[in-house]
């Protein structure tokens, strides 16, 4: 790879880790290439980056930006996954993807919003419920006394309607 190529990866790179709220290292071995392309097509249908990058390469991108603590734990083959919107996203998938893959695949380090992470973290992180269902649990709680009133509202006059039924099949 020439210099100015290099250059030009590590600016996108570094454009990409500054506008993520998420990012995980990971480490690989044995991966075979179906493995990989199945692995990559899950992380891009949830809109996360999975990007493989050289050590060195991944470390200048990372300079200057909140990600810069998780780069200290790369050594090896590594593959780092960012994630944009939810935090919650990219740790559920990337828990779906270690079950999947077994020992092939192990956590090295995250950052969330600044603050590292170990796969402890991430694995707790993954057990929370995502943004979507955060938003349904939030319009339940928002409608549950309206329609909690609406319920009161109606008993007294179903309760009517029932001893009025009840009376005119007792009359015939």
């Amino acid at each position: 790879m020439q210099r100015n190529e290099k250059q030009d990866l590590i600016g996108a790179l570094r454009a990409k880790m500054e506008k993520s709220v998420i990012a995980i290292a990971v480490g690989y071995k044995n991966i075979n290439a179906e493995a990989t392309v199945k692995l990559r097509k899950t992380f891009r249908e949830n809109k996360v980056d999975y990007k493989v990058v050289k050590n060195t390469l991944a470390r200048l991108a990372a300079k200057g930006t909140p990600l810069e603590k998780f780069t200290e734990s790369l050594d090896g083959p590594n593959a780092i996954i960012l994630g944009y919107d939810d935090v919650v996203a990219p740790a559920k998938v990337l828990r779906d993807v270690l079950r999947e893959q077994g020992e092939k695949m192990t956590v090295k380090a995250g950052v969330v919003q600044g603050n590292l992470v170990d796969a402890k973290g991430l694995a707790a992180l993954a057990n929370m419920p995502g943004l979507p269902e955060l938003r349904g649990m939030l319009v339940g709680m928002i409608a549950a006394p309206a329609s909690r009133l609406v319920r009161l509202l109606n008993t007294p006059g179903g309760q009517l309607a029932r001893v009025l039924k009840a009376k005119s099949e007792k009359a015939a």
